[in-house]
């Protein structure tokens, strides 16, 4: 039985990669979107090419109601869930005197409050299959803070915590919780970052260049996987060398 995984934010940058990596190694696919319908149908068709299966899915990350609705769109078509990656998140450069409240609701929503609930669902039929894997997508600034991004570094240290404490708690149900800290990957998300800073963001990094979707990628599908099968609490820098 082909083995299947949830895959949030998957219309495009780290998401699609993620997809396209689970699916080239067997796994059936849900394409979770929320807006990007015909760039979710592109990944779904490149998956189908390749000889895979992946299904878009239409929801929002910050309503709970989705969030149930997408373990049970899984469950419906794949009939298990083996992994989750939990990857939507949304980005909010900003001065902390400057942050308002209805940008601060959003950011947490969306990259906290939403990826606990989903896991809370998807996490529930794990134990009653005996076993899975979670990989969430926290970010390099989660662990050192970005001057100019306090609250998105705050909602992505959130995000370690919870790997961390999940992870203690999900052990003994054979459910492995990890997560990656991306440094600065050539994304959409980082659209609103000049070509002089991304330049200058590439020249710190020591491999000098900036990071590609597909690199975090196969570090999210190595997680995920059999291969890290020992491996869990732990949060993986995918940042070429930025923190160390």
């Amino acid at each position: 039985m082909a083995k299947s995984v949830i895959i949030t934010g998957a219309s495009r940058g780290i998401g699609r990669a993620c997809a396209l990596e689970f699916a080239k190694n067997g796994y059936q696919v849900l394409v979770c979107y929320r807006r990007s319908a015909d760039d979710a149908a592109d990944v779904c068709r490149a998956v189908s090419a390749a000889g895979g299966r992946a299904l878009p899915f239409q929801m929002e990350v910050a309503d709970l109601s989705d969030c149930r609705r997408t373990v049970s769109k899984a469950m419906m078509e794949f009939g298990h869930i083996d992994a989750l990656v939990n990857n939507a998140g949304v980005a909010l450069p900003a001065l902390f005197t400057e942050t308002a409240e209805a940008d601060y609701d959003r950011l947490f929503d969306v990259n906290m409050k939403g990826m606990f609930f989903l896991t809370q669902a998807a996490a529930k039929e794990m134990i009653a299959a005996g076993g899975g894997s979670i990989v969430n997508i926290s970010s390099m600034w989660g662990i050192t803070g970005a001057a100019g991004e306090v609250a998105y570094s705050a909602s992505k240290a959130a995000v370690i915590g919870f790997t961390k404490a999940l992870a203690g708690e999900l052990a003994p149900s054979h459910i492995r919780v990890n997560a990656i800290a991306p440094g600065v990957i050539d994304t959409d998300m980082n659209a609103c970052y000049d070509a002089d800073t991304l330049g200058a963001l590439a020249e710190k990094t020591p491999l000098g260049r900036l990071g590609t979707p597909e690199d975090v990628a196969k570090s999210v599908f190595f997680l995920a996987d059999e291969a890290a099968s020992f491996i869990t609490g732990q949060v993986l820098t995918v940042d070429g060398g930025f923190i160390r």
